[in-house]
């Protein structure tokens, strides 16, 4: 087959580019206390689209620094006990989209709710708050701040935080939660299962946000990673903060945090996959000690993977 990237056996085994900040762990415990100590004001808003067979709401609450965040919550009508819940986190620069296609799993009798990132498509908001550029995309702001302003960081804690809230409905089962994405989506999936620990079950799809520094030395830093070109060239243009740029982003890459995930997790990978390059997702998934199993399309890139909804559909049902 054409090679993209390195070849599958190479993938198998590769470590990552990207470095590791020493005080990595320290960081994550540090914004998972600030997380803990919002009062999140959780608000669930009636939605005027209607169905029979469930409820749909609006979900707001506080993030961290202050920010609402918006979800989509649909719960079945007429389930008794507590049941399994699906967390789902949409693509850059997307939004939760349409009630519709959030039906199936209410269908199960699954509670589902759909996060709006904050700053992007939808109505979650962005307070914003940072020193220096703000300039086209969201993985670089706050890198000319303290590690602590990055705007990824909040945006990794808003998973855990909606994953929190749900769990603690009385409708929803916390043990039988499950988180699926693709793309920014998947990793917010990863990010989510790793700060949450009581997922059960993750469901990424080529993940995004993961070596930022394999990503610049293939020279696919366009896309969904341009703005890693469009900050050096405008903050950087001859590279002297380069080894303190990488590892600040190494704060928000999720191959760091793929050791602290627990759930059982099925991912898709497409080898030719130009956005999310394979060798920066295997960087992530080799670091995982949790059950994995790779769904693998040899031909395939950032696109629709056949058959790849229909098997997390099946691999969510089991909660």
């Amino acid at each position: 087959m054409p090679l993209l990237d390195m070849p599958l056996g190479q993938l198998q085994t590769y470590q990552g580019r990207n470095p590791r900040p020493d005080d990595f762990d320290a960081y994550w415990e540090k914004a998972l206390e600030e997380m803990r100590n919002v009062d999140p004001q959780v608000e669930l808003v009636p939605s005027s689209f209607t169905v029979p067979f469930a409820e749909c709401f609006d979900l707001y609450f506080t993030g961290v620094r202050g920010a609402r965040i918006h979800a989509k919550y649909i719960r079945p009508k007429g389930v008794d006990t507590p049941h399994p819940a699906v967390l789902h986190f949409h693509g850059y620069t997307g939004s939760s989209g349409d009630w519709q296609d959030k039906l199936s799993y209410a269908a199960l009798g699954f509670a589902y709710a759909s996060l709006d990132v904050r700053g992007q498509g939808g109505l979650s908001e962005d307070t914003g708050g940072v020193k220096g550029t703000t300039h086209n995309g969201h993985f670089i702001r706050g890198l000319d701040d303290e590690p602590q302003n990055l705007l990824f960081r909040h945006i990794f804690l808003d998973t855990a935080q909606l994953a929190s809230i749900v769990m603690g409905f009385p409708e929803v089962d916390a043990g039988r939660v499950g988180a699926t994405g693709w793309s920014q989506g998947g990793a917010l999936t990863m990010a989510c299962a790793a700060l949450e620990p009581r997922i059960k079950k993750a469901a990424p799809v080529y993940p995004f946000l993961s070596d930022y520094r394999r990503v610049w030395e293939m020279d696919l830093a366009k896309d969904a990673y341009a703005e890693l070109r469009t900050y050096f060239r405008h903050f950087d243009p001859q590279h002297q903060r380069e080894e303190e740029i990488f590892t600040k982003l190494g704060y928000i890459d999720i191959q760091h945090l793929a050791p602290r995930i627990k759930a059982d997790t099925l991912a898709g990978v497409g080898l030719m996959d130009p956005i999310c390059p394979p060798s920066t997702q295997f960087a992530a998934f080799n670091k995982m000690t949790a059950p994995l199993k790779l769904e693998i399309f040899p031909d395939f890139g950032h696109e629709g993977l056949p058959g790849m909804n229909d098997k997390i559909y099946q691999f969510l049902k089991e909660l």
